[in-house]
């Protein structure tokens, strides 16, 4: 599967918000240079026209290039670098060196097109959301598990049923790679693109995904929510944080804590 990459000249400012528009619009992997940012989305869904409107909103230009499949991944790692989320867990690829300061957690992945260095600061801060909560024995759910980090952190905190979808065949196979090379087998993973057959319930929903989803399905994750359980939302930007409450309220869930990060907000839910 051949991918476009679009190099779109900006400020930092600006970054954020053209990470989240290009990621609703089916963008994804983000790289954020100084100065510029990367977006990559395969060639069969590359709509030109659209791309100019939304940049033209913003007077921004941008260059294409289309990647071949095979020089996908000696690019994506070029580009990846690890993360840490205080002492409680590290990210990393297979070809980095281990973290040299003490971590709870340790995950190892293979980086491909599902991890985007744009999204470091919403895996970072729902990963602390992460943290205050007792996973042992939990029923979890990662709604659009991109490259299975929720997951497999979910799983080495405790948890003991997992399930995990994401609606793009690569990151599937990335995430079940993954969940293998972290000894994390108890995770089920599949492609799916709605909640519907899903039934639940589930302790713990994680959903680091963008705006417009969590709008779409707050009403579906709330029916897979156990009483008492908690709703992990990550991917909002700090301007659509009061949207995405409002949206919550109205299912009848309640914001127990919130975090930030680089304009991004983390948000932590339960049933009121």
């Amino acid at each position: 599967m051949s991918h476009i990459a679009v190099t779109i000249p900006c400020t930092t400012e600006l970054a954020d918000v053209l990470v989240a528009e290009l990621s609703a619009a089916g963008y994804e992997g983000f790289e954020e240079r100084p100065g510029q940012v990367i977006a990559y989305i395969p060639v069969a869904d590359f709509d030109e026209p659209s791309l100019d409107s939304l940049l033209q909103s913003y007077q921004l230009t941008y260059t294409k290039e289309e990647i071949k499949q095979e020089n996908w991944n000696a690019l994506w790692e070029s580009n990846f670098e690890p993360v840490m989320v205080d002492d409680f867990c590290g990210i990393r690829a297979g070809f980095h060196p281990p973290f040299e300061q003490a971590l709870q957690y340790e995950i190892v992945i293979t980086p491909k097109m599902s991890f985007g260095t744009g999204h470091h600061a919403t895996t970072f801060s729902v990963i602390q959301l992460m943290r205050q909560l007792d996973f042992s024995g939990k029923r979890v759910f990662d709604f659009g598990t991109g490259t299975g980090i929720l997951a497999i952190l979910a799983a080495k905190m405790g948890a003991a049923q997992l399930d995990a979808i994401d609606i793009d065949d690569w990151a599937v196979e990335n995430s079940l790679e993954n969940v293998a090379g972290n000894q994390t087998g108890n995770i089920n993973i599949w492609r799916a693109d709605s909640l519907q057959e899903l039934t639940g319930p589930y302790d713990v929903i994680l959903a680091n995904i963008n705006r417009n989803i969590l709008l779409q399905f707050m009403p579906d994750m709330r029916r897979l929510l156990a009483p008492g359980g908690h709703l992990l939302l990550s991917g909002i930007m700090t301007e659509d944080g009061p949207a995405i409450l409002e949206s919550a309220n109205a299912q009848g869930l309640t914001l127990q804590q919130q975090v930030g990060k680089d304009n991004w907000l983390a948000m932590s839910l339960t049933i009121s």
